[in-house]
């Protein structure tokens, strides 16, 4: 390492993004008088979606602080729950995250999921263009400059995945107000207006639906009802909400088939 340098301290919860820094939570990285902090943190591992306050010598400063040899930064991690200013909560996942997308249109967040992988480019445009927050476990894409904004998912798990997106955002939750499969708003609907896509059995043992006023797909209470009822439930506890909040009669009845 040539120049002079800054020893930048990182919470635990940063560590693996900077494997150098365990097991004290420092690195060292060179003050060359030219890059930001923002840019030295980045080069360090850690994406700035992560990242709240910046502290050098125990003063605040922004991430375009140009630091000094002999400097001490002190990382901190972004707060929770974390505000997202300009546009109303909805978010953008990635096509590694389709069963987290899945639950949170379950639960009626406003999310965004294409299966098929669009590329980094496309997905930051598309965060900046919808100005969506972009979850993902690729750091790459968080450090892209056009992303309007974003957040790592830490846990392979989508239950997990689930319970922290939930305690980072505190989004509103509305469950059993989205189509799984679209994220298109659910309407009541007559047993004559989706009878094309029911069977014998299902057409027999079922009387109230809904459908998305997008693709059409129809709802009812099926076999997964308990599982999702499940899902809901947990999330509403963990959030501190009264599991009976207002839904529409649709919502209340109708219990979405396919989310897994």
């Amino acid at each position: 390492m040539n120049g002079p340098e800054i020893h930048v301290e990182f919470p635990p919860e940063l560590h693996l993004f900077v494997p150098r820094a365990r097991p004290t939570g420092v690195a060292r990285a060179t003050a060359d008088g030219v890059s930001t902090l923002g840019h030295v943190v980045e080069s360090l591992g850690v994406p700035l979606t992560e990242v709240g306050a910046l502290l050098v010598d125990g003063r605040e400063v922004p991430p375009g602080h140009v630091p000094a040899g002999g400097e001490s930064v002190r990382v901190r991690a972004v707060a929770h729950p974390q505000e997202v200013p300009g546009a109303p909560l909805r978010f953008l996942l990635d096509v590694h995250l389709g069963t987290l997308a899945r639950r949170l249109r379950l639960l009626g967040v406003d999310t965004a999921y294409q299966s098929a992988d669009l590329g980094d480019p496309a997905l930051a445009s598309l965060s900046a263009a919808e100005r969506r927050v972009m979850l993902t476990r690729d750091r790459g894409l968080l450090r892209r400059r056009e992303l309007w904004a974003g957040a790592y998912v830490y846990s392979t798990r989508p239950e997990e995945q689930l319970r922290e997106v939930l305690a980072r955002f505190r989004p509103e939750l509305r469950p059993w107000t989205r189509c799984t499969a679209c994220n298109g708003p659910l309407a009541p609907a007559t047993k004559a207006e989706v009878a094309d896509q029911l069977k014998g059995g299902t057409e027999r043992s079922y009387d109230v639906f809904a459908r998305c006023g997008d693709c059409g797909r129809a709802y009812w209470k099926g076999a997964h009802h308990d599982q999702l009822e499940a899902i809901v439930a947990r999330a509403l506890t963990e959030a501190g909400r009264d599991g009976a909040q207002a839904v529409s009669p649709a919502a209340r009845n109708a219990r979405m088939r396919r989310t897994r």
